[in-house]
């Protein structure tokens, strides 16, 4: 499909085209009409190909999932989220048990919103800790029935997920930093997951706070062995520990996390350009400091301070946020996040 024009993946029977079409018309917007074609024409398409009952109800069950997501977060993509991840045993007196749910309270005072698993543990004391109406729930369905913790004032917040790939894109999609606390095979599946998407560029970059609570040397212990093993024997880059911070109290996490948006605001590629979104206009002589320590991830040219494109122009995003823009080479994330951190203490 790649490098065709859009009206050439068809179902190619010109009667259920012609239907797919006007269906698409008649349902979306003059910018979703196209891919909502696409999206018709992919699903008529499975239907004719498939004869495996299994497929359809895996690809029904996925789009019904991440339907009702969007629906459900839609309305809050412009305030900012923390995803909480940790063990669902943690008892209520644990020393993380405890620092979750201070952790949300003071995030929610500052108008963040919390995400969390769900059940029980350091996903109760983060659901437990939000202000009224400012957290969600994303909770797994289970054979021994993960039931959603008491602690979610609004029930439509809560969401249910029967798969936890489709629960882990919206965990992602919908979230603007990462809180680890000590947890089991799940916290370490997230937590490297997360770490892994930023690393490849398949997520943009956010903060992702390690939380250590007193007494504890979970995350010391396997930042040793990332150190020792990871790093040493060169399966990452020393730079890949960027994407990550220790802390060992709470007002150091939500400060770690606001510092992170302090001057960056986003991220989006346009073409061979990489375009930083900023919540202010940095100095020239930031500019100029970030243009010789960091010109190692530029294909070519300098970093330079840009107007919006004409694509951001076109889907009306930030418009009227100052910019910077750079070659960036695609491969350097930990880097990238490195530049992220000196830009933001400008």
């Amino acid at each position: 499909m790649m490098g065709k024009n859009i009206r050439d993946y068809e179902v190619g029977e010109p009667a259920i085209d012609s239907l797919i079409s006007e269906l698409a018309k008649k349902s979306g917007s003059v910018e979703t009409e196209n891919l909502l074609r696409e999206i018709l024409t992919t699903t008529l398409k499975l239907g004719k190909e498939s004869s495996d009952r299994g497929d359809l109800k895996l690809v029904n069950n996925v789009l019904k999932e991440l339907r009702y997501s969007f629906k459900i977060f839609s309305p809050y993509r412009a305030v900012k989220k923390v995803i909480i991840f940790g063990s669902a045993r943690s008892k209520i007196k644990s020393p993380e048990y405890k620092m979750a749910e201070e952790f949300s309270r003071k995030l929610t005072e500052k108008g963040y919103m919390i995400v969390t698993g769900g059940g029980p543990g350091v996903m109760e004391a983060g659901n437990k800790g939000a202000k009224a109406g400012k957290e969600f729930a994303l909770n797994i369905r289970l054979p021994f029935e993960q039931e959603a913790n008491p602690y979610i004032d609004e029930k439509d917040k809560i969401i249910n997920f029967k798969y936890f790939f489709t629960r882990k894109l919206i965990f992602v999609k919908e979230t603007d930093a990462t809180a680890l606390f000590p947890g089991g095979f799940g916290t370490l599946d997230e937590g490297f997951e997360m770490i892994t998407l930023i690393q490849t560029g398949k997520s943009r970059p956010r903060p992702i706070v390690l939380m250590e609570p007193k007494g504890s040397t979970y995350w010391a212990t396997w930042m040793n062995f990332v150190k020792s093993e990871l790093v040493k024997r060169g399966f990452i880059n020393k730079e890949d520990l960027n994407f990550i911070r220790i802390v060992k109290n709470v007002d150091a996490a939500v400060k770690y996390i606001e510092d992170f948006y302090r001057v960056y605001h986003s991220i989006r590629y346009v073409s061979d350009l990489a375009v930083l979104r900023l919540n202010r206009e940095i100095s020239g002589k930031t500019l100029e400091l970030i243009n010789k320590k960091f010109k190692d991830i530029l294909t070519n040219g300098k970093i330079r301070v840009s107007s919006p494109t004409h694509k951001e122009i076109q889907e009306g995003e930030f418009l009227k946020l100052p910019r910077i823009v750079m070659n960036f080479n695609l491969r350097d994330f930990g880097r990238l996040c490195e530049m992220i951190h000196l830009i933001n203490k400008d």
